[in-house]
Order: structure tokens, then sequence, then C-alpha cells
């Protein structure tokens, strides 16, 4: 079967991958939709240090093939989302609702694909990227059939993680402010999850004026091009072009920070940063206002060091991380499906662009540049 592998420094496509039959409790899926996460990309570039050969993606969708011992919730036929969280449902952390926080949803890969005899590592414990997968049961949540699973997939990381942060996480509430850092595939999602919980004013920060009307689109009601430090206080914009370095970065960074606060002279009651940028996280801490929180959603080097002033918390601010928007993805994509129904959630409007897997080098080229809000794989017969 068809797949993504990282073997050595280059991803690449390959058709001689296998994996075995599901076991107790985990069920086989045949992809059909798979989402191109930045994520995948810090795993081909080594920002995200991961075991190799490992078959890549985990922002995908399928139909059930089989079903393991014991499973019961979905059958062969079932449309499902997954997600990366296979927790044990039996530690102090699943008991509290915290399966995000689970020590067995946390690292530990397993190898459940071969190819020539040669076993590969699944990652996130899912491996969308490939015709077929294994999952454990909880991770497969069955989504209705008119859902296209081109943007079903996409449930299961990006809008997992950019409305539950917003929900989960950060508990916005009605009427509270909210600046968004970054308009990519989460960024567009915490943008929505701000509109979904009522917030307001919500503003949109990125360093791509181009993105301004898909903003604007996904709830932002400002734009603040980060380019230029400047607000458009008619539309409301995102971004991709970040940069950590230089005294130029450090000036527009001063002047986006001055800019947001000509909309919301106080500060924001929630900053959200979506880019993985330490600049960019001072950023976050510098526009909050008393009693705000700053939610890190960016996935930075693991070796990097954020600066902030210590003062700057004192009037109880709050830096808050974020996995994965501290979701519990049975419940979650549940409701994400529903919303999506009832025209509240954007989903098919995140789908840029689909490529066939073969054309995955195309695929993350446009994702690497921010040509694409989100570039998803397909698995054609």
């Amino acid at each position: 079967m068809r797949g993504v592998i990282l073997e050595g420094g280059e991803a690449e496509v390959v058709d001689d991958l296998e994996v075995r039959a599901p076991g107790p409790g985990e069920v086989l899926v045949g992809i059909r939709a798979a989402g191109l996460c930045h994520s995948d990309l810090s795993v081909i570039d080594g920002t995200i240090p991961f075991p190799r050969p490992v078959v890549l993606g985990h922002e995908g969708a399928g139909v059930v093939e089989a079903v393991g011992e014991g499973v019961v919730h979905v059958a062969p036929g079932d449309h499902v989302a997954l997600s990366t969280i296979a927790n044990c449902g039996a530690c102090p952390q699943c008991a509290r609702g915290r399966p995000t926080m689970c020590p067995r949803a946390i690292g530990r890969p397993e190898q459940p694909f071969t190819r020539g005899g040669e076993p590969l590592y699944n990652f996130a414990a899912n491996s969308a990227f490939a015709e077929r997968t294994v999952v454990k049961a909880v991770q497969a949540t069955p989504v209705p059939d008119d859902i296209p699973l081109t943007s079903a997939a996409l449930i299961g990381c990006a809008v997992l993680t950019g409305v539950g942060a917003v929900l989960n996480r950060a508990e916005v509430g009605q009427g509270e402010s909210v600046v968004v850092i970054g308009t990519g595939g989460v960024g567009l999602n915490v943008l929505q999850g701000a509109r979904i919980a009522g917030a307001n004013p919500i503003v949109a920060v990125d360093a791509d004026p181009e993105k301004e009307a898909t903003a604007r689109q996904f709830g932002a009601t400002h734009f603040v091009d980060a380019s230029r430090g400047e607000a458009d206080a008619s539309q409301g914009d995102a971004g991709a072009a970040w940069g950590d370095a230089g005294a130029a970065q450090r000036d527009a960074a001063g002047g986006t920070v001055a800019a947001v606060k000509e909309i919301l002279p106080s500060g924001a009651a929630h900053t959200f940063e979506c880019v993985g940028s330490t600049a960019l996280v001072r950023q976050a801490v510098d526009l909050l206002d008393r009693h705000g929180q700053a939610v890190l959603l960016g996935m930075p080097p693991a070796e990097a060091e954020a600066v902030f002033l210590p003062a700057a918390l004192f009037l109880d601010k709050s830096i808050l991380g974020c996995r994965y928007g501290s979701s519990r993805p049975p419940r979650d994509i549940a409701l994400y499906a529903d919303l999506y129904r009832q025209g509240r959630l954007l989903l098919d409007e995140l789908v840029t662009r689909t490529y066939p897997v073969e054309e995955f080098a195309a695929a993350a080229h446009d994702a690497h540049h921010g040509r694409v809000a989100r570039a998803v794989l397909t698995f054609q017969d």
C-alpha cells in the first residue's frame, strides 16, 4: 500500500508498505483524506525529534475496515475522524477527564507498519499518510456520512487544537477580547473558536496581508498587518512570514503591539500564539490586559527559550501551555461535527487544495510557504 515515510533526510512516497491487523481494542481504518499539518513538516526538518523510519501524518479521516476484539462503538463501513490521543482510560489523568495528559498518550511510538520486512514507527499514534492505519479504538470517532472526509480529517488536529484551546483551555467568555497571532490552520480555528464563544473584539495578527479575507471569514473583527505593524480597522487578517531575528523585526514587533493597542488600549483578555516564534511569545505577553492569559500553541524548537518581563505578569496575568486543545477527542469531535452541520463551524473552507498522495512534495512545498490554510492529501483507488 502507499504511504509517506521519513527514513533519511527527505520524506518520500512509497507503495510497498504493510500494516498489521487490528488487535484487541484497535481499529483498522482505510484513510481517505489527511491534512498536512505544520507538525508533519517539523518532524521532517527535525524541529520535532522523532525516531525513524516513520510513517508520517496525524490528521486523518476514513472508513473502518476491521475492528479488534472488544470494539463496539464502530463497525466496518463507518466513517471516522482520527485523533492522536491514544490514552489509556485508567490513569489519574484520564479519570480527571484529561486524556491529553495521559502518560500513555505522550510519546511511546509503536511499530504497526513494515516495509520489506523491516518495522516502521507510527507518528502521533496515527500515521494518516498511509492507505490504511491501525489506531486505538478511543482514537476513532464516528462522524456523519454527509460530512466530506476531506473536511472531517481536519477536525482531528487543527480544529481540536485551535477551537479546543479557546473553549477548553482558555475558556473564553462572551464579550471577552481575543488576539490571535498567526492564522495558519490552527490560528484560523482559534479565530472561529473565539467567534463561537462570543468573543469581541477578535483581532487577527499576521505578516501576510493576503490572508485578511480568510481571517475575517473565520471570525476576525480586526486585522493587524504584522509586516507593517499597522492596523486596518475595516478588516481582520493573518499570515505566515514570521521570524525571530534583528532590530528591524523587533521594531516591527513593537509596531504590531502599538497597532493592536489602538484597538485594545488596555490589552486583550486572551492572546494566542500560533506560530511557534519566541519573539511572538513575548508579543503575546506584552499584549495582555490585567488578568489576561497568553496561550501558547505554536511549536518552537525544543531547545528554544523565550524572554519576557516577569513584572509584566504581576497583575494576575498568566502564560498557559496547551496540548491538543486540552481536548476530549470522542466528545469534542462529535461536538464539532454537529456544529459543522449547524453551519457554525467552518470545515470545507479550511481546505485550500487537495493533492493525491503522490503529490506530497508539492503539498509540503505549498504548506511550508504559507500558500494554503490546509493542504489535504487524498487516497484514491
